[in-house]
Order: C-alpha cells, then sequence, then structure tokens
C-alpha cells in the first residue's frame, strides 16, 4: 500500500501565482447561463467541481452539464462534488439538455456525471438517452462524455459509446502509486481498461470516437510516473490528453504539494507530444478536462486523417 506524502514542509496556505488568478468577469453572459441552467433546472460541474474557468467559459455561453444529479457515490479526496446517496436518474433531463444546447446555440457540448455506483449499469442508460436525444434533435452538435469508470462494466461503455460519441473520455486523475490513496473506490488498471476498451470497441466499429483522458498534476508525483502515466494512456488508444494543475478545494481535501510552472507545464505537452504520440494535448495550469475539448477533438479528428 502507498504512503501519503510527507506534507510537513507544505505550506498550510501557499501563496497563489499570478498564473493561476483567473478573471472574475464574463459580465452579462455568465448571467444568462447561470439563469438558464437554473430555469431548466441543470447541474454543471463547473459550479459542483468549483471550476477555476467559470467565468471564462460561462462568459463564452459554454458549459460542462453535470449529469444524474450533483451528489456523487464515491468520496474522492480530491475533488469537490457533493458525495452521499442520491436521487433517481430524472427522465425528463435528456430533454432539459437538447433545449439548454439550442438555446445556448453550442457546437460541440461536453456531458459529465456524478459517479453512480448505486445503478446496476452505473447509469449508462441514461447517459445513452442524452446522447441519442442530442443526436436526434441537434445531429450538427459534437458531443464529448466525460463518465466515470461504470465500475468496470465494460457493456456500460458500449451502452454510452453505441449512442454516437465524438469523444469518450474518462480521467486517470494521478498516478499508479497515488491512485488508492485519492480516487475513493476507483482502481488505476480498472481505468486503463476501461479506456482501452473504448478504443478497441470503436476501432473494431468504425466509428469517429476518439478516446481522452486528463492527469492532474501537483499531487505529490514524480517525472518518471507521470511518464508511466503517459504510456499506459497511450498503449490503452487515448489520443487526446489534458495536464492541469490540483488545486485542493477545501483545507479538508488531499495537500497540494507544489505548483506547477507554466513552463513545466508547456515541457509535459512537448513531451506527451514527441515521446508518446499523443494527436492531441491541453496543458497549463488552469486546465481542466472540458477546456478546450473542442479544439483539442478537432486536432485529433484531423491527426487521425493524415492533416496535422
Amino acid at each position: 500500500m502507498a504512503e501519503s506524502p510527507d506534507t510537513s514542509a507544505t505550506p498550510a496556505s501557499p501563496r497563489l501565482p499570478a498564473w493561476l488568478r483567473s478573471r472574475f468577469d464574463g459580465g452579462r453572459a455568465r448571467h444568462e447561463v447561470r439563469g438558464l441552467l437554473r430555469e431548466l433546472h441543470l447541474h454543471t460541474v463547473c459550479e459542483s467541481a468549483r471550476c477555476p474557468n467559470l467565468c471564462e467559459c460561462w462568459g463564452r455561453q459554454a458549459a460542462t452539464l453535470l449529469l444524474l444529479g450533483d451528489r456523487c457515490t464515491r468520496h474522492c479526496r480530491f475533488c469537490a462534488v457533493d458525495h452521499g446517496t442520491p436521487l433517481p436518474p430524472d427522465p425528463a433531463e435528456p430533454s432539459r439538455v437538447v433545449e439548454a444546447v439550442r438555446r445556448l446555440g453550442l457546437r460541440f457540448v461536453v456531458l459529465t456525471c456524478v459517479t453512480r455506483d448505486d445503478l446496476a449499469d452505473g447509469g449508462a442508460a441514461h447517459l445513452a438517452a442524452v446522447v441519442r436525444s442530442l443526436r436526434e434533435a441537434l445531429p450538427a452538435v459534437g458531443v464529448e462524455l466525460l463518465a466515470s469508470d461504470f465500475g468496470g462494466l465494460l457493456s456500460s461503455v458500449d451502452t454510452v459509446l453505441e449512442a454516437g460519441l465524438d469523444v469518450f473520455n474518462h480521467n486517470l486523475e494521478t498516478t499508479e502509486r497515488l491512485t488508492p490513496l485519492l480516487r475513493n473506490r476507483a482502481d488505476y488498471r480498472r481505468s486503463l481498461r476501461v479506456l482501452a476498451y473504448a478504443a478497441s470497441q470503436s476501432a473494431a466499429a468504425g466509428r469517429p470516437t476518439r478516446v481522452k483522458s486528463g492527469l492532474m498534476l501537483g499531487l505529490g508525483e514524480g517525472p518518471e510516473e507521470i511518464r508511466s502515466a503517459l504510456q499506459d494512456l497511450r498503449q490503452s488508444g487515448v489520443s487526446v490528453l489534458t495536464l492541469g494543475q490540483y488545486l485542493p478545494p477545501t483545507p479538508a481535501h488531499w495537500p497540494l504539494q507544489r505548483y506547477v510552472t507554466p513552463e513545466e507545464f508547456r515541457e509535459w505537452e512537448a513531451v506527451a507530444r514527441r515521446d508518446y504520440g499523443f494527436a492531441a494535448v491541453v496543458s497549463g495550469p488552469l486546465v481542466r478536462s472540458s477546456y478546450g475539448a473542442e479544439t483539442a477533438a478537432l486536432a485529433a479528428g484531423a491527426d487521425a486523417a493524415g492533416v496535422v
């Protein structure tokens, strides 16, 4: 069993570097997005996970919709999403998602979900219903799903893939050593199996679905551990990668080990492309899973077609 890193030298309240200070703006557009989401009774990971890019993204009228409620059945030590016993899936949610995407005028939508270990299929049928509703009502809109590991149930991966995704995303989050310390009821190798299965099934079916994953840095991982995770992801068929800075949501969460500089994020982006062959990499201190999602998906698609 891995041991917790020594946090004795970690400042209780480390000063936030200038590169991590996001602007509080967006104004009218941000308020319009908030009002629309409240009207349609939809949740976003932007709010639930306290994303530092909320003002920027909502100011562009973009939001990552959080499906299957706002309460997770797991309690990961890095995550701000509420945990506990969730409500049953809402059968009206697919139609409300379609209405939100239509009214926001989105060309590309990122859907995510809380982990639902209480449901036999992990919520896959509900997620697939949302994707199918979008496909039927707004066929030109690109769709990315940031999914849970579905408890390792590969039939649930089939269920969401068959609904017609452009991007299947499942975050590895951290290195193999740190996973049991940070990811409640999750497993590093199981996540890799889910990603590899999504990649192989998409290829076998001739689907254009890209497989995506992401890592947080600053949790206590070493350079060789990062390289090992990148290699594992590429060997699992992941072609789109996000790398971002971990920021503890509260003092009760996993302690921050270090701030990673913008220069180091650029270096890791170069390593991921050059040494491991990722088609698209979004890397930076404020990067989160859905940040730059449409651009990354287009870049990965162009690379697969031999354009990039």
